[in-house]
């Protein structure tokens, strides 16, 4: 009887996507129209149906219409903890994948298994404080300046820098390269033109 139930539901309807409600702040908090949103159960139903599309572009699915999200940062904000593995602002554990990009603002973004994230910033001296130069020692000031100036990057003999086995690089302004380009989302969805 179910099965037959199903069969004459209608189809859902054609529902146009939504932009420029729905954000995500640098430090993995839901706004709604620039407020933050603060009620547990519609911030469980956020995380529960955020995903992303083929073209980068992250999205909440609110039955059949797809809410676009303007990220300040990232798709996945993290948290990190004390024994060094990373939580997204979801709740959700994961594992960075290549190298960590910090750029001139102090910044850092990374890729992991669920997709392109950034480091919320009131953990960033916590990590900082592990970075390593490439003789094992504690990464002084002046390395870690002189990679977020993207001055290590244009000299090929500059140190090194690692954290947990993962590289530090420079996303250099100079460069001309987003974090959003380089791990490949798109920041602030628009609609297509028509």
């Amino acid at each position: 009887m179910a099965d037959g139930a199903s069969a004459s539901l209608p189809p859902w309807p054609m529902v146009p996507a939504c932009y420029g409600w729905l954000s995500l702040d640098a430090r993995g908090r839901w706004r709604l129209k620039g407020e933050t949103i603060s009620h547990p159960g519609l911030i469980a139903f956020l995380n529960a149906h955020y995903t992303h599309d083929a073209e980068g572009r992250w999205l909440v699915n609110n039955g059949p219409q797809r809410v676009y999200v303007a990220l300040e940062s990232a798709p996945w904000v993290l948290r990190l903890q004390p024994d060094g593995s990373f939580v997204t602002h979801t709740g959700r554990s994961v594992t960075a994948i290549g190298p960590l990009l910090l750029d001139a603002e102090g910044r850092l973004f990374l890729a992991t298994d669920a997709g392109p994230a950034a480091l919320d910033d009131r953990d960033l001296a916590m990590l900082l404080a592990e970075v390593l130069d490439p003789a094992g020692g504690t990464a002084d000031e002046e390395a870690l300046s002189a990679l977020m100036s993207g001055a290590s990057t244009l000299d090929a003999a500059a140190p090194r820098l690692q954290w947990k086995g993962l590289e530090l690089q420079a996303l250099a302004a100079a460069d001309q390269q987003t974090a959003a380009a380089r791990l490949g989302f798109i920041r602030n969805p628009q609609p297509e033109s028509a």
